[in-house]
This record gives C-alpha cells, sequence and structure tokens, in this order.
C-alpha cells in the first residue's frame, strides 16, 4: 500500500473514514508495517499505554495471522515504535 496514503489514517478504521475522531487520543505508529498509522487509545489505562500493542496486520514479515509489537518511544509517548513482527 502506498505509504502515502495510509499516513494519517487510524489503524483498523474503515476506508470510508479513515481519519481521527475529535476528543479521542492517538498514538502515532513509527516504523514497521504500519507506519505513519494512528492507533485510537482513548479507553487505554496508563498500565496499557506504558506496555504497548500488539496488533494484527497482513503486512508483516509473517503474513496472514502475523503481528507488528509497538511501544512508547522513550523521549516521546505520542510516538510509538516498531519493536519487531510476531507470528
Amino acid at each position: 500500500m502506498d505509504e502515502q496514503i495510509m499516513r494519517g489514517r487510524v489503524y483498523g478504521a474503515e476506508h470510508d473514514d479513515p481519519g481521527p475522531r475529535p476528543g479521542h487520543v492517538y498514538r502515532e505508529l513509527v516504523g514497521g508495517p504500519l507506519d505513519g498509522l494512528l492507533l485510537d487509545v482513548t479507553d487505554w489505562t496508563g498500565e496499557e499505554l506504558a506496555r504497548g500493542a500488539t496488533l494484527p496486520t497482513e503486512l508483516n514479515s509473517f503474513g496472514a495471522g502475523g503481528r507488528a509489537q509497538y511501544g512508547p518511544r522513550e523521549t516521546d509517548p505520542q510516538r510509538w515504535d516498531w519493536r519487531g513482527d510476531i507470528p
């Protein structure tokens, strides 16, 4: 998928409504297969935010069924860095 098309879209959002919603809280995914997407973390606890996320995606080194791991950047927790793919 073209990187510019994905940038600024919300992970898991519908194609006809891909943008961020007012009143929601997002983290930017940096690097890896979901680079440039936003992750909606509106109702996440502090513990969940510190832990990061393992997100299902076919855009990883394992293909269908694989997941990409992202976690908060130490110097900028609003940006979550890719930590690798898992099956």
